[in-house]
């Protein structure tokens, strides 16, 4: 709880706020009754505000807006990606297989459209990198005839916000002749992001994750010479890669809150000051405290951290009924019973679970003090418990 009696919310990967300038985009939009696929006044006015929602997405990444095209989320974007059928032109193109690395999303490591018996799960290592020798070597063995590899890893992990090696995975991917997604959903916006930059060729990104309205994402390509086929089929907008009437009032929201995340990204940035102070002091509180990936490249604003002796869906209930809102790994599967698959896959599938600590860009020193407050009355508290049972 803040000074001021208000809830602290410390979840950013699992939604941010929507921003007021996000929010003034969706009302405005609303107003709008045309159709953006008529051709008469009202329905060009709706389209040019699609255009200009897509410029702004595309650059937030250094994308041709031509190659962005809308979807009802992150999920949908790794459905449509994730499929045996694409197409160069009206020739089929074939993708045989999926290599996935085995800290990804859930809606990565649900595989799309392709069965189980076509998906690889790749080993991270200790820290949560992915083995790119193991990459290597399951590429190698991939069976050409069949079909091209597609490779799925993510840019940054949403529990422990680690960056993977995307422009190295990129390459080795590239040599194996195959096709490279990147979830790019936590990344985007927090970090510096140049898809030109020989880091894949397809990505995905979502509205919600930075400031803008859910229900909303994109898939954003290099090219459009080869493209998956349809998911969802129908009237042929979006160029024909997602039928459907497109969400104006949310496309609206999601073009504003990518133009606040550009511009935050070439003046100010994402400071580490705030993380750093926190786990500091998190580790003085609690010296047998672990934060995973600490050795590694993480996102700027997130923590992930494990408490030694106690649960983390425990410890995540003592911080709710405290006023602090954090999450027990990622939001779409801390409310399952089980342990963090990304921790699992790291190494660390019997201890007690992990806390993640999502900052936003305005998160300043007296929340970063009201959380440790609470740590250490938690820690403290746990300590007595324990002490006690063992009398």
């Amino acid at each position: 709880m803040s000074a001021s009696g208000k809830r602290l919310y410390l979840d950013y990967n699992a939604s941010a706020p929507l921003l007021d300038e996000s929010r003034s985009a969706i009302i405005s939009a609303l107003d709008m009754i045309g159709n953006p696929s008529s051709v008469h006044r009202e329905g060009r006015a709706a389209r040019a505000i699609v255009e200009a929602a897509r410029r702004n997405v595309a650059a937030l990444v250094n994308a041709r807006p031509e190659h962005v095209f809308f979807t009802s989320g992150a999920t949908e974007a790794a459905s449509t990606l994730l499929t045996p059928h694409y197409m160069m032109g009206r020739a089929p193109v074939r993708a045989s297989h999926l290599y996935v690395s085995a800290t990804e999303h859930p809606c990565m490591l649900a595989g799309g459209q392709f069965s189980s018996e076509q998906i690889t799960i790749l080993p991270v290592d200790a820290n949560g990198i992915l083995r790119l020798d193991a990459l290597r070597a399951a590429l190698d063995a991939h069976d050409r005839e069949n079909g091209l590899p597609l490779v799925a890893v993510q840019a940054a992990n949403n529990e422990t916000g680690i960056l993977q090696p995307i422009r190295e995975i990129a390459g080795i991917v590239k040599a194996a002749g195959g096709i490279y997604v990147v979830d790019a959903v936590q990344a985007a916006g927090r970090i510096p992001l140049d898809i030109t930059d020989n880091c894949g060729d397809y990505f995905i990104i979502s509205a919600h994750k930075i400031g803008g309205p859910k229900g909303i994402g994109a898939v954003i390509s290099i090219t459009d010479l080869m493209m998956p086929r349809p998911l969802v089929r129908g009237g042929g907008q979006e160029k024909g890669h997602r039928a459907g009437t497109e969400a104006l009032p949310l496309i609206a929201g999601f073009g504003a809150a990518a133009e606040v995340a550009k511009a935050r990204l070439e003046t100010t940035g994402w400071s580490n000051d705030m993380r750093d102070v926190l786990e500091k002091g998190l580790m003085a509180i609690a010296p047998d405290a672990t934060v995973h990936g600490l050795n590694v490249i993480r996102l700027p604003n997130t923590t992930f951290f494990s408490l030694n002796g106690q649960k983390a869906e425990t410890v995540q209930i003592a911080f709710d009924l405290a006023g602090i809102a954090l999450s027990a790994g990622s939001a779409c599967s801390s409310g399952k019973v089980g342990p963090s698959h990304v921790l699992a896959a790291m190494g660390h599938a019997d201890g007690p679970g992990g806390l993640r600590v999502s900052l936003s860009p305005d998160t300043d020193m007296a929340a970063v003090e009201a959380f440790l407050q609470a740590l250490k009355i938690i820690v403290e508290r746990h300590k007595r418990t324990t002490h006690q049972d063992m009398a």
